[in-house]
């Protein structure tokens, strides 16, 4: 017997996907506690900031952002969506864009590292600043660094035999999850992290950040919706006799991978024209104030009211 259906004899498949499996659960001891440890230790940080600075107290919505994020995570995991991630592709592709495209955003709207380093002082804060210049988080601050991580790890986590492997060892998959998240959350800093950065960009360069990220998307959905034949093994020798055919399991997983993950990655960039928008009210503003420091006789908006010549 091979390895792989040794593996799959070894856990009974989970009943048909229907509305009353919707409530089913599987709960993990380790990724509970981290979850709640998380919460913990940010939630202690918001009450050191603000104790310590009550002048310039933590953002609560980043604080409703980084718990959002944490709540994602969970039902990501915690629900039906991670008893069926095993099970279904198309499901396992949900669970997918709700970890990076979902959960990571929000975990960088959070600013964790911004709140640990203002909630620290004396050595720990030291420390952590020291961390924060460090050559290592430098690197991985870099947004091109960022963008090629991303780049990398959606196409080879669904079409190399890398998904096939963490199938077969749960260790493989849960490892899986955090990269997605560690992936995701250094992908999306660098669009609405407000954490200290020596490659802050102009809401225009994050414009081209995302669209030039879309395509990873596309080709990756794109390639599972065309692909003619199982190309996971471990699904195959499961024999599942309910639900989609492994074939045509793959194409829906492409196509929510495609569709829903482009139609986000689109839904990114409104905030983003937003605040580009902001950013040339003010560069207007400010243009403005010098060229009446210069002109005396200009009036509001520029207008000329020192004579009647322009």
């Amino acid at each position: 017997m091979s390895p792989i259906s040794i593996f799959l004899l070894s856990d009974a498949l989970p009943p048909p996907l229907h509305l009353g499996e919707l409530g089913s659960t599987d709960v993990n001891a380790v990724p509970v506690i981290l979850i709640a440890g998380a919460l913990g230790l940010y939630l202690w940080g918001v009450v050191r900031v603000n104790r310590l600075q009550p002048r310039h107290c933590w953002s609560a919505w980043r604080t409703t952002a980084f718990v959002a994020a944490l709540v994602t995570t969970a039902f990501s995991l915690f629900s039906f969506v991670g008893v069926y991630d095993g099970v279904l592709f198309w499901d396992h592709m949900v669970q997918h864009l709700l970890l990076i495209m979902v959960a990571a955003p929000l975990f960088a709207m959070g600013s964790p590292l911004l709140l640990a380093w203002r909630a620290s002082t004396g050595k720990t804060h030291q420390q952590v600043t020291r961390g924060l210049r460090s050559s290592v988080a430098r690197f991985f601050d870099n947004p091109i660094v960022a963008f090629i991580l991303y780049a990398v790890v959606i196409p080879i986590t669904h079409l190399t035999s890398f998904y096939n492997y963490a199938l077969l060892h749960e260790s493989v998959s849960d490892a899986e999850h955090v990269i997605f998240l560690v992936v995701g959350y250094l992908f999306w800093r660098q669009v609405f992290g407000a954490e200290p950065s020596l490659h802050r960009m102009h809401p225009a360069m994050k414009m081209l950040y995302l669209f030039l990220a879309i395509p990873v998307d596309t080709f990756t959905g794109l390639s599972l919706d065309s692909a003619n034949q199982q190309l996971f093994p471990a699904y195959a020798a499961m024999h599942r006799t309910w639900g989609p055919t492994g074939v045509f399991d793959l194409h829906i997983g492409g196509v929510i991978m495609w569709v829903v993950g482009d139609t986000l990655m689109t839904l990114a960039m409104i905030p983003v024209a937003i605040e580009w928008l902001h950013v040339e009210e003010r560069r207007a503003v400010r243009v403005d104030r010098e060229l009446d420091a210069i002109l005396p006789g200009r009036g509001p908006g520029g207008a000329n009211v020192a004579g009647d010549s322009p």
